[in-house]
């Protein structure tokens, strides 16, 4: 099982409390060791350069050399001066970090390779303002939780306590908002969670955060009416453009029903799962004994969706069958001889009146029908336990989907999207969902769209880059 990080909150002075001196890095923040630590960096650098520069004049050097050494030193300097002007803090390991790979620069441009050692000093800048990554604290969850726990209404509140994601509590502890910092980018997931009346003042207390870390925002999975938060570049920092991404698949439970003509195939999926004697029951995971974790990992391991691994940021959790989440059900069918031939795994939010599905899982081979049955178990489970609304995954970019008359930018998307397939597949994802006829709000991405090319490295890495798995 992994640990979750912890996200070291500093002192005024720039001290991380509990870190001892000489074992980890201390982060200095203020305006004033900025430039301390970037002035002795640079004169650093001259010296260095000055007496190397000297050796070679002496030799003859010629003009090329000058202007390899002029585009080398500029390189590092550009570095750090794009470094102060994001606010990114330097730190002791920083300062290390730099002065090391200064040094190997050095000393590979004396043993004359001249490229590797050019490409080292320019380096060296990046290394000195290279941003840091947040770390959240071993409590935080528990404090998410009971935050999730009182949230209505917003189906991926659950998927916040994913291990790795960091924390933003307000003031008065009754709101956050999840996030996770990757190359500079403080990636929010979903919207934030807790009291409504919060929100507007936690954005902000947010948007201050990442400034004082030379982080910049992007939001990913948000709600049609948690736009406005993120709409005043005065607040923010920077214009966000809003990006639709796909649509929330959400049930009224109470008035859920399979009649009438469009749920005929709905009603043909789960009735074949009757005629081959499937059954289903729904148990809590945390409730879960060994030899149910047995079986249920064995199916896992048969399934085609990967048995080693999980993926996905916004809409999905980790550590399936670890009992380490608490409010996640399990719905498991099994075939006439009782043996487990899928399950599917639920987030609930809102003491329960919000429930969510992650991922389901299934052996290769197993009876058709058995994703449409232990959904609408699960629908009528809930409606039993009063709860509200149950949503069914995500329909990413459905318009992109249900189009029969694709021009030519939606037919390099659709062809973009099938290339995905092994890693997700959306498309039949979205022809599973779409039985239901429960396509819901909007949500989008909020982005700078001066920053594509690097969001595009961030949002892939956090979506499609597998986490091992424990099981």
């Amino acid at each position: 099982m992994s640990q979750p990080e912890v996200r070291v909150k500093e002192s005024p002075l720039g001290l991380a409390p509990g870190v001892r001196s000489g074992k980890q890095a201390l982060h200095v923040n203020s305006r004033a060791a900025r430039w301390i630590s970037v002035a002795a960096f640079l004169g650093a650098t001259s010296c260095l350069i000055g007496i190397i520069v000297r050796a070679y004049v002496q030799a003859g050097w010629h003009v090329t050399d000058r202007l390899e050494w002029s585009v080398t030193v500029l390189a590092a300097v550009a570095f750090v001066v794009r470094g102060l002007l994001l606010g990114r803090p330097v730190t002791t390991r920083h300062a290390a970090i730099a002065a090391i790979v200064l040094f190997a620069g050095i000393a590979a441009r004396v043993l004359t390779f001249d490229l590797l050692g050019g490409a080292l000093i320019a380096g060296s800048g990046l290394a000195l303002m290279w941003p840091i990554a947040a770390r959240r604290q071993p409590g935080d969850l528990s404090r998410m939780w009971a935050l999730i726990n009182a949230t209505i209404g917003d189906p991926l509140a659950p998927f916040a306590m994913q291990a790795g994601k960091c924390y933003l509590f307000s003031a008065d502890g009754r709101a956050a908002l999840a996030y996770r910092t990757r190359i500079g980018y403080a990636v929010v997931s979903g919207d934030p969670v807790g009291d409504e009346a919060e929100f507007p003042r936690l954005i902000a207390d947010f948007a201050g955060h990442c400034h004082d870390h030379g982080w910049r925002i992007v939001v990913l999975a948000c709600s049609e009416r948690r736009l406005q938060l993120w709409s005043d570049p005065r607040v923010i920092g920077a214009s966000l453009r809003p990006i639709p991404i796909g649509r929330d698949v959400v049930i009224d439970v109470a008035d859920f029903t399979m009649s009438g003509r469009r749920f005929r195939n709905l009603r043909q999926a789960v009735q074949r799962t009757h005629n081959s004697g499937i059954t289903t029951e729904i148990v809590a995971e945390q409730d879960l004994d060994d030899r149910q974790v047995a079986e249920l990992a064995e199916v896992l391991r048969a399934s085609p969706s990967g048995a080693h691994s999980d993926r996905g940021f916004c809409m999905s959790l980790d550590g399936v069958l670890e009992g380490r989440f608490p409010g996640i059900q399990l719905a498991v069918a099994r075939d006439k001889s009782g043996r487990a031939q899928g399950f599917h795994r639920y987030a609930t939010a809102g003491g329960g009146s919000e429930i969510t599905l992650e991922v389901p899982w299934r052996r290769r081979g197993a009876p058709n029908g058995i994703d449409e049955r232990l959904s609408v178990d699960m629908i009528n489970a809930a409606k039993d336990a009063g709860a509200q609304r149950l949503s069914l995954s995500f329909a990413a970019f459905p318009e992109l989907f249900d189009e029969q008359d694709r021009g030519r930018m939606q037919a390099t998307f659709y062809w973009l999207i099938h290339r995905l397939d092994p890693l997700i597949a959306l498309e039949s994802l979205y022809r599973y969902v779409r039985k239901f006829h429960a396509i819901g709000e909007r949500r989008y991405a909020l982005v700078s769209l001066t920053q594509l090319v690097p969001l595009i490295y961030v949002l892939m890495s956090l979506e499609l880059v597998p986490r091992r798995r424990g099981l």
